[in-house]
């Protein structure tokens, strides 16, 4: 099993909505998120970090190959990723359906076992 984490940050006053998105994927709209991260083959976790830099999103997603995971989930045309694309182009500002700039994060240290840093 393999870990991604991404982060994301919340646009400057925007982290009331973030949490009114967060209880909708907890409540009405929980069983579709659950089936979208289930056909995906990944688990996905969600974390608010509030910083003196601004508040951000960590994403850790938890499956056999979770880049390939996240760009399924996002590249979806159904009408809950629609959604979800929609609520994170206003909240985090950034359209998560295209590919991912730059290169994803990157294991650093375990406490299970040691990694080699380069």
């Amino acid at each position: 099993m393999s870990v991604m984490a991404v982060t994301f940050p919340i646009l400057p006053g925007k982290t009331p909505q973030w949490r009114s998105w967060m209880k909708e994927l907890n409540g009405p709209r929980h069983e579709e998120f659950a089936a979208s991260r289930s056909r995906a083959g990944v688990h996905e976790r969600t974390f608010l970090q509030q910083t003196p830099a601004g508040d951000v999103v960590i994403v850790t997603l938890e499956g056999k190959d979770p880049q390939r995971s996240f760009e399924m989930m996002m590249s979806g045309h159904d009408a809950f990723t629609s959604w979800f694309v929609q609520k994170a182009r206003e909240v985090h500002g950034i359209d998560v359906s295209a590919p991912l700039n730059g290169s994803s994060s990157r294991l650093v240290a375990d406490s299970d076992s040691e990694v080699e840093v380069t």
